[in-house]
């Protein structure tokens, strides 16, 4: 399915804590750039192959004219203790849909203080949830598989109850529980309903203040998108679910105008393409939109609205790099890829960074 067939990733690898953990501030992830060879069959060459940085150099990789697009969707606590009968379980409350039923998965809580991924279902199935609530699972989500169910929860307002009792959603990989503020990026805002992303859209996690004012001092554009991201597939890899989005006007024209003016589109994360690309006429004009989209985003399909990509390490064999291929191409990731691997960048989304650039 991927360009990353014949890639292993050592264990070691996956950032097991956030940086702030290992001794340094947001900003002091390492940050690997691919540059594409500038037109059709011309080779790479040294300067339009792979270099390594860090994060904070980023200001001066890119130019005055770009334009910067980021999610600003907050990260929720979407992660809940429950009972299955006598059994443990742990939901995931992925994405709200617009007849007030949740996207949930449920998971089996292991003696690492992590989960492990359970059979879906069946329907009708009731979870005891703290505070006297309750779960009622319904139907598999997507006739593509039965990892997330649609249910009915007893509790009118799901976010606030989070709040109360959730915390973020983690996976093996990580060593402990996280406060909720380490998986908030800088760009994050509370939407005016409430929702927002199960998994944190961490590629815009390195960056701090400091950083975003460097960037727009050196007359780098910041353009905000919204996607509330559902939950990843970070074991099954299946492509994503239909997630909310929303592109503003005054996002359509930044891009629109840097586009004429011949500035560079970069977006931030997988989840700022799928929006953005969500928006994007056949001819590559971006228009105000908003709704749910299911764009899955491959080589063959391309990208019309972005140049460049600035976004984390992903799993070799992870739907996602359908579109960094489409973004960069096959050989150019394969160059990328390998050169994380060799040089010990890590994974997932404490880890390190990868730019993306024509």
């Amino acid at each position: 399915m991927t360009v990353m067939g014949g890639l292993r990733v050592p264990p070691e690898l996956s950032a097991r804590v956030p940086v702030e953990k290992r001794g340094g501030g947001r900003d002091a992830v390492r940050l690997l750039v691919g540059r594409r060879a500038a037109g059709v069959g011309v080779p790479p060459t040294e300067s339009e192959g792979v270099s390594h940085h860090g994060f904070g150099e980023l200001p001066g990789l890119l130019r005055a004219g770009d334009v910067l697009v980021v999610n600003t969707s907050r990260t929720l606590p979407a992660a809940v203790d429950g009972r299955l009968g006598e059994k443990p379980v742990v939901v995931h409350f992925s994405t709200r849909q617009d007849d007030g039923r949740w996207a949930v998965e449920l998971r089996t809580p292991d003696a690492r203080g992590t989960t492990l991924r359970r059979a879906g279902g069946p329907a009708g199935v009731v979870v005891a949830l703290p505070g006297g609530e309750r779960l009622t699972l319904l139907a598999p989500l997507s006739p593509r598989g039965d990892r997330l169910w649609l249910a009915a929860v007893s509790v009118a307002d799901v976010v606030a109850y989070l709040g109360r009792y959730g915390r973020p959603i983690r996976y093996g990989y990580t060593e402990r529980d996280q406060p909720l503020a380490a998986y908030q990026t800088v760009f994050s805002v509370p939407s005016a309903d409430g929702l927002g992303s199960a998994e944190m859209p961490s590629a815009g996690r390195p960056f701090t203040a400091g950083l975003v004012t460097e960037l727009v001092s050196r007359g780098v554009q910041i353009a905000p998108i919204v996607l509330h991201t559902g939950v990843a597939s970070a074991e099954a890899h299946e492509p994503p679910y239909p997630e909310r989005f929303a592109v503003p006007a005054s996002t359509a024209w930044l891009v629109n105008a840097a586009r004429a003016s011949g500035g560079r589109v970069v977006a931030v994360g997988t989840t700022a393409v799928r929006a953005l690309e969500s928006a994007t006429s056949g001819r590559g004009r971006v228009r105000a939109a908003q709704g749910w989209t299911d764009l899955v985003i491959t080589p063959e399909r391309g990208v019309r609205a972005v140049d460049g990509l600035l976004t984390g390490l992903h799993d070799p064999e992870a739907s996602h790099l359908l579109m960094l291929e489409a973004v960069a191409g096959s050989a150019l990731l394969e160059r990328v890829y390998a050169a994380a691997v060799a040089g010990g960048y890590l994974w997932h989304e404490f880890g390190d960074v990868n730019l993306l650039l024509p």
